[in-house]
Formats: structure tokens, C-alpha cells, sequence
């Protein structure tokens, strides 16, 4: 167990304990004392109180004196010239052209360092943006790039409620918050209606988890049976807000009708209780596909020719014929030119000689049909 009292350094920011080292500081006195980071100036919120060991992540450090009316003039002054180093800053960033929005600058109680926070999207190399920095402020730099969140809190703003956002007025640190918790409170699902100025969703929704939490844990989920003063229903809807829950229930003329009851009138079914009975839901008549009208045979088979025909809409070229496939066939068909032989195996007269006693090919394509009522040439020789 150890005594110690808490501070915050910014508005709304994070409240860090200290060891009172005999001095007691009230809530709202000023406060000069040791960090991480050096001597800084900050204003006490908690009284002294015991706290467990488990608690505190690192060894207490000591508070070093309450401030005097010069370490608040000083902390004043800090604040002015943030508001100049500012606007130096912006026109460094415009000279340089980077994508980066400058959100805040903060002096340390010392002056040892300055601190930039800033926003991108992506890595930004600013390294000549610090080297311009050193030389005009003769100190320490440091630029920390820090998310929409920190941006919200730190530039404060109005809530879709018409007050000041949670996270610049009280709250240190941010609660994860879900997109099931905007269901479980029955809330519209349009990220513009459950977005906070940060564009990420609102924070307030985790101040109402816990109570729903504890609510929805005492009655069923909603199409479950429940036991009411007038019998077992199944339940139709569950109000939080009110603790009241909706339930259907069969009437004695086989009707069904909607009651609200209190959460606290109503239980879960045990072994003993009936199961409720449900609204019967109206049969749904099965689709029955269009019966095709009967096509005779033959109007089936023209269907297939034309459909072959389509799929093959012109018929396959005859294959080329080399030349002595071309006279192989000439003295197969008795010298007759094949049917499928080009114009210029039409034309053309063999390249080497014939055997004896075969026919030679005709010169012409009128040669090669001749008449039946003339003799050929090998009719002629005979």
C-alpha cells in the first residue's frame, strides 16, 4: 500500500500519481514535479488516497514543491509561446511541401524541448523540417505523429448531443469501443449518426454498455419463452431504458395478443412450466415449374439440326492436297481431278515423269470431266 495523490499535466489528460514526499497538496493547487521527461508543471485532481502496489506501474516519484507565483508565470508564458511556435511551424511545413497537419506544439517547464504533434497519413520524412526548426528556437525538437483520436482530444469541439466531446472534457483514456454495443442498444447502424468528430464511434457508447450488459443477463434473448402473470409467452421485444419487456400471449379465444411487462414480474421457464404456444405462420404453397408443351418427333429433330447449324455455321474447307497426294488421287478416280483439289494443283503439271502405262494428268480443268459419248486418251492409245 503506498499514499499518494494524483496529477494531470493538460486538460482532460491522464492523471499520474506522485508520492506527496510531506508536502499534502489540495485538489486544484499547482504542482512542480519529477518526470520522465524532466521538471514539468502540473495541477493536482486527487487528494492523497491509498493505493495498492498492483496499481502503480513504475516506483513513485516525489513531488518537489507546490508552485510559487513564478512557476505559474512561467507556465503562462509556456503557453504564448506555443501559440508563436506554432505558427512558425505552419510556414515551415508550407515551405517544405509536406503532407503532414500540425495539431498541437507544447513547451517542457524548462524549455529544454518542444514538442510537435502532427497527423499524416503515411511516414513523413521531416528531418530538413527539424534541422529549420533547431536553428530558429535554439533547443531541442521533437515532432510525434499522433492519431484522429489524440487530434479530437487535444482540438476539442461539440458532440452530435450539443455538448463538449468527452474526450476534451473528462475522459483520460480511450475505451475500446465496438460496433456490438451500437446493436445491443438498439441503435441506427449509419456510421453518421454513431461517428464522433474523430470519425471513429463515439465514445459514449461504452458509458451505457455496463448497464445494458446487466439488464439484457436477466431475461431470455428475444423469440425466447418466458413465464408472465398470464402465462408463458414468447418474447417480442426488450426495453432497456425501461426495464420492460414485450411479450406475445395466447388469449383463451385462440387469439394472440402484445403485453409489456416489468423486467421483475416476469422469469425464466423452469422444468415444471409449459412451453409457450406460438402464432402459427401461414403454409407456403410449393412453385410448380411451367410444363413444357409436347413437340412431336420431327420438330424436335429439325430443332437439333438447327441448332448444329448454328453451332457450326459454315462447313469446313476442304483439305489442301500436296502433289503427289493430288496424283494418288487422280490415279485412284481414273483420271478424274479430286474434288478437292486447289486451282493451282489444277494447274500445275507434274514436276518428274509418270511411270509407263499410267495416264498423264490433264492440262486443263475441262480435260479432266470430259464426256461420256468421247473416248479418253487412253481409250484413243489402246
Amino acid at each position: 500500500m503506498a499514499t499518494v495523490i494524483g496529477v494531470r499535466f493538460k486538460k482532460a489528460g491522464k492523471v499520474y500519481y506522485f508520492d506527496p514526499n510531506d508536502i499534502w497538496p489540495r485538489p486544484g493547487d499547482g504542482v512542480v514535479v519529477e518526470t520522465t521527461r524532466g521538471v514539468e508543471y502540473g495541477e493536482v485532481v486527487t487528494g492523497s488516497r491509498t493505493v495498492n502496489d498492483a496499481q502503480l506501474s513504475s516506483p513513485l516519484r516525489k513531488v518537489i514543491r507546490i508552485a510559487t507565483p513564478e512557476d505559474i508565470h512561467r507556465a503562462e508564458t509556456n503557453e504564448k509561446r506555443e501559440q508563436e511556435a506554432f505558427k512558425v511551424c505552419q510556414e515551415k511545413i508550407a515551405k517544405h511541401k509536406l503532407d503532414m497537419k500540425l495539431v498541437s506544439v507544447e513547451f517542457t517547464f524548462d524549455n529544454s524541448k518542444i514538442i510537435f504533434y502532427f497527423t499524416a497519413n503515411g511516414r513523413v520524412d521531416f528531418r530538413e523540417l527539424v534541422k529549420d526548426l533547431a536553428s530558429v528556437f535554439k533547443t531541442r525538437i521533437e515532432l510525434r505523429q499522433i492519431g484522429v483520436r489524440d487530434e479530437a482530444k487535444m482540438l476539442g469541439g461539440l458532440g452530435s448531443c450539443g455538448r463538449p466531446i468527452c474526450c476534451g472534457t473528462f475522459l483520460g483514456d480511450f475505451q475500446p469501443v465496438s460496433i456490438k454495443m451500437a446493436k445491443e442498444q438498439n441503435l441506427s447502424l449509419n456510421p453518421t449518426k454513431i461517428s464522433g468528430q474523430c470519425g471513429r464511434l463515439m465514445c459514449c457508447l461504452k458509458f451505457e454498455q455496463d448497464n445494458y450488459d446487466a439488464v439484457l443477463k436477466r431475461v431470455p434473448r428475444v423469440g425466447k419463452d418466458i413465464v408472465t402473470p398470464d402465462g408463458v409467452g414468447v418474447i417480442t421485444d426488450i426495453n432497456v431504458i425501461k426495464e420492460t419487456v414485450k411479450v406475445r400471449i395466447r388469449q383463451d379465444d385462440d387469439s394472440f395478443d402484445v403485453k409489456e411487462y416489468p423486467i421483475d414480474d416476469v422469469r425464466r421457464p423452469g422444468p415444471g412450466d409449459a412451453a409457450a404456444v406460438r402464432e402459427p405462420r401461414p403454409e407456403r404453397r410449393p412453385r410448380r415449374a411451367p410444363e413444357a408443351p409436347a413437340e412431336p418427333q420431327e420438330a424436335a429433330e429439325g430443332e437439333a439440326e438447327d441448332n448444329k447449324r448454328r453451332r457450326y455455321p459454315h462447313q469446313k474447307a476442304p483439305k489442301n492436297l500436296s502433289t503427289e497426294q493430288f496424283f494418288e488421287k487422280l490415279q485412284e478416280n481414273g483420271g478424274v481431278t479430286p474434288v478437292n483439289a486447289t486451282k493451282e494443283h489444277r494447274r500445275r503439271r507434274p514436276a518428274k515423269p509418270r511411270p509407263e502405262g499410267q495416264p498423264d494428268a490433264p492440262a486443263t480443268p475441262e480435260a479432266s470431266a470430259p464426256a461420256a459419248s468421247e473416248p479418253t486418251q487412253t481409250e484413243e492409245a489402246e
